[in-house]
């Protein structure tokens, strides 16, 4: 993965929890191009790695965009955000990557809580500008805490977004279940924002064609999350000729670690798709909420950090 050098130019307070960077290359040369819904790795000061959106319109050549929330239960990350950071700062950066990109179709449907609104500006910027046909719910907690507005009005498309307050309650939401009772032909949502949201609209959109219903987790899918009665298996490795046993209380990555076989990670669980592994035989147990229903269904890619296997052997290609 290409890694980039990025001086903060500017920094905005949208709210009193969500700040505003802008990111520009140290070295003074081009930033690699995105897509809409791409994100970035930045490697803090205080050693975490945490990936942001980039909220701006692909097409702009300036500087990356991103929002970051200050969370209540922070680990660490958008606290020294919020904390330490400050205009010359030059930051170890990953990317762009994009585990959440625009698909093909008729209409597209945008459906962001919150924070989750930074992927969906990209997305909303780039439909707008090519013409294509989208509406987006923009879900909060109260207009105090409803960033980016001035943004939206700026690029022109507000009159294509719904604005929802719950005041904390989520039963005075958005009601995704009518919202998402019947798809049309050529239909696609995208999801991205508090677990609450992002489970509804899962359910909801249980009927929904295969492929046509996207999520950005920012947190681990609590579906995902395996169960305590997990079993060891076997991992060969077939370009590196090994055989390793992956016990009952640890993860594939942390085998090949300590057996001096590097795999870049990051999140380590299954949300950055850092560590993504292409599957030669066997079988993956998927607990990743990165991988499309497609490519798990495929079993050729996993992710290591935290994805097991369903039978007693997986070869990998490693």
């Amino acid at each position: 993965m290409d890694s980039l050098h990025l001086e903060v130019v500017g920094i905005r307070d949208e709210t009193d929890r969500i700040k505003t960077l802008f990111l520009d290359r140290a070295d003074g040369l081009p930033l690699p191009a995105f897509d809409a819904g791409a994100h970035v790795d930045l490697y803090l000061p205080n050693g975490m790695v945490r990936q942001y959106s980039l909220l701006n319109d692909p097409a702009e050549s300036g500087p990356y965009v991103l929002g970051v929330l200050r969370e209540l239960r922070s680990r660490g990350g958008s606290e020294w955000v919020h904390q330490h950071i400050e205009t010359g700062l030059v930051l170890k950066a990953a990317g762009p990557r994009n585990n959440f990109p625009l698909a093909q179709a008729r209409r597209h449907l945008l459906i962001a809580g919150g924070i989750g609104v930074t992927p969906m500006l990209s997305m909303a910027a780039a439909l707008h500008r090519l013409g294509e046909d989208f509406h987006r719910h923009y879900c909060t907690r109260s207009p105090e805490q409803t960033a980016y507005l001035d943004r939206i009005a700026a690029a022109g498309w507000d009159g294509r977004m719904a604005l929802t307050h719950d005041g904390g309650d989520p039963g005075q939401g958005l009601d995704v279940r009518a919202l998402l009772s019947h798809q049309r032909e050529g239909d696609h949502v995208y999801c991205c924002g508090p677990a609450g949201l992002m489970g509804a609209v899962r359910e909801a959109s249980g009927h929904w064609a295969t492929g046509t219903v996207h999520f950005e987790w920012f947190t681990p899918d609590e579906i995902a999350v395996p169960a305590n009665d997990r079993q060891a298996f076997t991992v060969v490795l077939a370009r590196s000729d090994r055989v390793l046993k992956v016990p009952a209380d640890a993860s594939i990555v942390q085998v090949l670690a300590d057996n001096g076989i590097v795999v870049d990670t990051l999140c380590e669980e299954g949300i950055c798709g850092t560590c993504i592994t292409n599957v030669l035989e066997g079988e993956p147990e998927h607990h990743d909420s990165v991988l499309t229903d497609a490519e798990k269904a495929s079993n050729r890619l996993m992710t290591v950090c935290c994805s097991r296997a369903k039978g007693d052997r997986l070869v990998l290609d490693l």
